[in-house]
Formats: C-alpha cells, structure tokens, sequence
C-alpha cells in the first residue's frame, strides 16, 4: 500500500537530517577535522587580536556580556574588529569607551514595541 514516491522523499529526508547531525557522515573525517581546526585557528586568531585591542577591564565586561548575549557580544567583537583593520582604533579600548559602544548599538538594534489594549464590553457592563 505504500507509495514508491512517498518512500523515497522519507529516505532523502532521512538522510538529509542524518548528514544535519553528523550520523552516518563518515566519508570524509580528515575534511571535517581540517574545517575544525581551522575554525578553531580562526577563533584563536580573533581573540588575540581583541586582546591587543581591548583593555582587559574592556575584556572582562564583554566575556560577561558574551555568557548573557553571545549574539551580541559577537556583533560587538566584530565593530571592534573592523575599526581597528580600518586604522580607527589608536590606543586600546577603554571599558568605558566598550560601555559608549553598547550603547549605541543598544540604540540602533532596540525595537519599539507598541502595546494596543482594546477592552472588550460585555452585555453585563451598564454604562450607568
């Protein structure tokens, strides 16, 4: 009674999550140990260049923020990051300047929410 079609979109669905989550993806482990460890080289590499950026008050308070917010503690390394290849940055970040930095991020990114509350009248409500 089962469709040939049906079974074989469930066997490449099947096998597309299998590839997802790594089960059964055993072709090729030497290409996936090289794209670890150059990722891992790569995050090395942007951690040692924050270090000369930031100062390490600058460091402490964006790990802090990284443990809450990865997201945005990762957007705010990338700013970083940039400006300093731009030549922008002269001295090390300052925690307070890290602080002036969030906040003008804070004041882009932050989204205004309007909250509407309708009442809805009911046939016991009198308007006595």
């Amino acid at each position: 009674m089962a469709d040939p079609e049906l079974e074989a979109i469930r066997q490449r669905r099947m096998q597309e999550l299998m590839a997802q989550h790594g089960v059964g993806n055993q072709q090729n482990p030497d290409q996936q140990k090289a794209q670890e460890d150059a990722k891992i080289e790569a995050d090395e590499g942007r951690q040692m260049m924050l270090s000369q950026i930031l100062s390490s008050e600058a460091r402490e308070r964006l790990a802090r923020i990284a443990l809450v917010k990865p997201d945005k503690a990762r957007g705010v390394e990338d700013v970083l990051l940039r400006a300093a290849q731009m030549g922008q940055v002269v001295e090390k970040v300052s925690e307070e300047r890290l602080i002036s930095l969030l906040e003008q991020i804070n004041t882009q990114t932050t989204k205004q929410t309007k909250v509407t509350i309708q009442r809805r009248r009911s046939f016991l409500d009198d308007d006595d």
